[in-house]
């Protein structure tokens, strides 16, 4: 049996930045694939957040883990893997607030401008959501898009300027997240900077199949949806 069990959804970007960490970390791990099995009592007694991915560990206080940034942290601490979590606190420091910039200010625009495409499920309260009609919510997702050059440059200017990613000489956790979170960029054929294309190209060749792998399934659903909406 393997040391990890990951449950996962491989059209998401929260799982394929865990699916791309535990492959680059070389770690021993089972993936779940569960599309459509979620939501139930056995899964709720787990994750009663109805979240993936999901990590199953027996060293874990209460054997489970979910949050995307929470499951990579962890597996960091315990495995000792600094080369993707540096001990400096000052450089830990950067990593940390390059992820928590991405879930906190990046990542909500980016799913309201996405997500409509994608057909993922958005909060309560957002206008795609809404009873609002269609021309509106279409309104909204424009404007979404149009929000997320601030945030995407904020990378440019602070986290990456003059490194060649976030961490660094090397890929950070907080360049998986990233760089995950962009690939979703390609549904609505949003046109990144130069900057981005070069960064994320950097980042599949430092990792190689440990991103290539898990990238291709979303990259694969992002075809499939493009292609039922041409």
């Amino acid at each position: 049996m393997a040391e990890n069990t990951l449950s996962i959804l491989k059209p998401s970007v929260n799982n394929l930045t865990a699916r791309i960490f535990v492959r680059a970390a070389g770690l021993d791990f089972e993936e779940l694939d569960v599309w459509g099995k979620k939501s139930t009592p056995e899964f709720l007694a787990k994750d009663p957040a109805d979240l993936t991915p999901l990590l199953e560990e027996s060293d874990l206080p209460k054997g489970s883990l979910w949050e995307s940034c929470a499951i990579l942290q962890y597996l960091c601490n315990k495995h000792g893997l600094d080369q993707f979590y540096p001990r400096d606190p000052g450089e830990r420091a950067m990593v940390d607030s390059a992820m928590f910039y991405l879930i906190g200010t990046l990542y909500p625009v980016l799913a309201r401008a996405t997500y409509p495409t994608l057909g993922f499920p958005q909060y309560p309260g957002e206008t795609a959501m809404s009873d609002a009609d269609e021309a509106t919510k279409a309104q909204a997702a424009k404007d979404a898009e149009a929000a997320l050059a601030g945030p995407l440059d904020v990378y440019r200017k602070f986290f990456l300027a003059g490194r060649p990613f976030i961490g660094g000489e090397g890929p950070s956790i907080a360049d998986m997240r990233f760089a995950a979170t962009l690939e979703f960029l390609r549904s609505i054929d949003y046109e990144l900077p130069a900057w981005a294309e070069e960064y994320m190209s950097r980042i599949e060749e430092a990792l190689g199949d440990a991103y290539t792998e898990p990238a291709s399934d979303v990259r694969g659903y992002i075809d499939y949806v493009k292609s039922q909406n041409a």
